[in-house]
């Protein structure tokens, strides 16, 4: 495996699929077994009637427990508190927990199209399927 090779190293999974949002988006439990650390990786296209959406993580010990928020320590970088037209974010996950959720919160207006994909980092086991 080459020294610099990332494509061995890494899992992706969609969290949202690219679409326009009109409401809020919670994707589904996302299983970080096998991985030290995860990318939150979000992209937004055009925003219609000011739609106004707060991105956040949630996390729990089980895919179908209680998830909170992942709190500032457990973040690398932030999470802007309105989401802009065109403009791709990242924001690392440290937290020990094994599940995360991506949440897109609609607070006012029409939509936005939007994806989020969760990039898992620090593989237990090279190289990843």
């Amino acid at each position: 495996m080459a020294s610099r090779d990332l494509y061995n190293n890494v899992g992706v999974t969609l969290a949202v699929s690219p679409a326009v949002l009109t409401a809020t988006n919670t994707s589904a439990a996302i299983d970080l077994a096998g991985f030290e650390g995860a990318t939150v990786v979000i992209t937004t296209g055009a925003i219609a009637g000011a739609g106004n959406f707060t991105p956040k993580l949630t996390h729990s010990d089980t895919s179908g427990g209680t998830y909170t928020d992942v709190a500032a320590a457990d973040l690398i970088g932030s999470f802007p508190a309105v989401l802009a037209a065109d403009t791709a974010y990242k924001v690392g996950y440290k937290g020990a927990k094994q599940f995360v959720k991506t949440v897109l919160t609609l607070n006012s207006g029409t939509s936005i199209a939007a994806s989020a994909v969760i990039v898992k980092s620090h593989a237990r086991s090279k190289p990843v399927a």
